[in-house]
């Protein structure tokens, strides 16, 4: 209960001090002669502020720059992924390459021992009669 006489008399304080300002006018001027001696940009022509917080069309130019930058970003994923699938399968390419020249290298070097370790005693592949 308390909170809410509180917020509702800091409100009614604060609107108070901004309609009996005399600080401010208005931010918006009817033309550019009555901003003299003001910085520029402080102050907008009053046609430019009502514009100001009008909502966009979608056929704003911001929206196409967006969908624009959407494109653009969209093809940048599409080639980032195609160049990693090109490298995915360079790569498997080449450890199946690998792979097979090592095993045949692999067999031949366990072929010429056999060779070498072959008294002539007992059949080559005894367990394969």
């Amino acid at each position: 209960m308390s909170w809410t006489r509180v917020l509702v008399l800091s409100g009614t304080t604060f609107l108070l001090i901004l309609t009996c300002s005399s600080v401010v006018d208005c931010a918006v001027v009817q033309d550019q002669s009555e901003t003299k001696g003001v910085p520029p940009g402080v102050f907008m022509v009053q046609s430019d502020a009502s514009n100001l917080f009008k909502p966009r069309s979608r056929r704003s130019p911001p929206y196409y720059e967006a969908q624009a930058e959407q494109r653009v970003k969209i093809l940048a994923t599409e080639h980032w992924r195609e160049h990693n699938e090109e490298k995915m399968d360079e790569y498997d390419r080449y450890t199946r390459e690998y792979s097979k020249e090592t095993n045949e290298r692999t067999r031949e070097t366990n072929e010429q021992l056999r060779e070498f370790h072959y008294d002539g005693r007992y059949p080559r592949y005894h367990w394969f009669h």
